[in-house]
């Protein structure tokens, strides 16, 4: 005795029967989903910079698995990048460092991206009062970003 399941109807078939065709659901993009997939995209691309970084530094350097004198020169200031140029730089000469730098950056920025996505969709919404005060957050984190950098 065999038990044989019947396949399912193809879209000919549910047409020509008189059922509409079945089509997955539409989504409809709401600020919250696109700050949602904000976030969600930023802390994706961040992490995985910084995994790509370590591995490709643990791969340059495989003398950081056996020698624990060799692996406290990882971490030292001297041997990260501090400037935005350097940042760069680095990247395109495929330095780990450089790697786990532009993850943590783009963590930083990412908040930040927020606040301005907020602030365009409360300018479409014509929420007056709300873009005001995203507005002045904005303007505060970017004076703090730009200030932060002096020394």
């Amino acid at each position: 005795m065999s038990l044989q399941v019947p396949a399912p109807p193809s879209a000919e078939e549910t047409a020509a029967a008189g059922h509409p065709a079945v089509h997955p659901e539409v989504v409809p993009l709401t600020p919250e989903l696109l700050i949602s997939n904000l976030l969600r995209g930023g802390v994706l691309l961040s992490l995985s910079l910084v995994v790509c970084g370590m591995a490709i530094t643990f791969f340059r350097h495989p003398d950081y698995f056996s020698s624990p004198d060799a692996l406290q020169r990882l971490p030292s200031p001297d041997s990260v990048p501090h400037r935005l140029p350097d940042v760069f730089e680095g990247i395109m000469a495929v330095r780990g460092q450089s790697f786990v730098m532009a993850g943590l950056l783009v963590m930083i920025t990412v908040p930040v991206l927020r606040v301005a996505l907020s602030l365009g969709i409360f300018r479409a919404q014509k929420d007056r009062t709300y873009a005001a005060i995203t507005t002045g957050v904005l303007a505060l984190l970017l004076l703090a970003f730009f200030l932060g950098g002096v020394e």
